[in-house]
């Protein structure tokens, strides 16, 4: 089963790919769709353009994307929430369904910690992921959500689908 994560952003949208055989899993690709710096339109659609050929070259089975967890900033959150419609649209345009995780759950599923640091998430994919050149950590945190649930895909009660 192929699995891709997505770690969404406005600035900077996380993609990762792995494949998951029982719980073996193997590094397919990752790296980052950017927006650029224009108006906000142009940039949800550069996004947009970006994951979709992702998908088109990649073909995933299932989706994963990390839920948009609440800040300070208002304007920042509902800009990080139009990202992530982008970030749904895209795999529902495919046919595919979504699993969502909190940033507690990724963490949890690849550390063993629920509050672990960007640089323990990145060294853990990469103990589970051998060989994998890790493009920045928006890339390291897709990776961790596409791990989390091809975990969660194959736990007591769940079977994958191929």
């Amino acid at each position: 089963m192929r699995v891709l994560g997505i770690d969404p952003g406005l600035r900077f949208l996380g993609w990762g790919v792995i494949e998951a055989e029982g719980s073996r899993l193997r590094h397919v690709a990752n790296g980052v769709c950017l927006s650029g710096t224009g108006e906000l339109a142009s940039r949800l659609l550069a996004l947009h353009q970006a994951l979709t050929d992702v998908f088109a070259r990649f073909q995933p089975h299932t989706v994963a994307i990390e839920k948009t967890f609440v800040n300070k900033d208002a304007v920042g959150t509902l800009k990080l929430g139009q990202a992530r419609g982008v970030a749904l649209l895209v795999p529902a345009q495919f046919g595919l369904e979504i699993g969502e995780y909190s940033p507690n759950s990724v963490k949890k599923t690849v550390v063993g910690v629920g509050h672990a640091d960007k640089r323990q998430v990145e060294h853990m994919v990469k103990m589970q992921l051998p060989g994998a050149e890790i493009h920045g950590s928006d890339a390291a945190d897709a990776l961790a959500i596409a791990i989390c649930h091809a975990h969660h895909m194959t736990g007591p009660g769940m079977r994958m689908r191929a």
